[in-house]
């Protein structure tokens, strides 16, 4: 088990954060949730949990060996939340690329809750 602060900036431990997601499969209460627990899934290099959280609609856009080059190509240092609504959330994404340059990656992102479960839709990139 990790006894390390979660990659997501709440300042809670993985295991009682982001990790009740990633590991132990329960459901994201919120898109905001959601948001955080995917920003982790990058750090963390989990593809599946990336494609699993995609709407099924949007599914067939993305690649699980793509994903995973991305994720494991940068180096997560950290995710800032600029706004969020119900649906909606707006953040920065903090990560150093394969030449140690810092980069930002900024997302209005929206969501949608299908049977109970929070899934990613799409977002609108700058």
């Amino acid at each position: 088990m990790a006894t390390h602060k979660c990659f997501c900036d709440t300042g809670l431990q993985f295991d009682d954060c982001c990790g009740l997601f990633l590991e132990k499969n329960q459901k994201a209460p919120s898109a905001l949730a959601l948001m955080r627990s995917r920003y982790s899934a990058y750090a963390t290099h989990n593809a599946d949990y990336l494609l699993d959280t995609t709407y099924i609609s949007e599914r067939k856009y993305y690649s699980k060996a793509e994903i995973l080059k991305w994720a494991t190509a940068n180096k997560w240092q950290k995710l800032e939340i600029l706004s969020f609504a119900e649906n909606t959330v707006e953040f920065k994404a903090y990560f150093l690329d394969s030449t140690q340059k810092p980069q930002v990656h900024y997302e209005f992102s929206t969501f949608k809750v299908q049977n109970g479960s929070w899934f990613y839709v799409d977002g609108k990139f700058e």
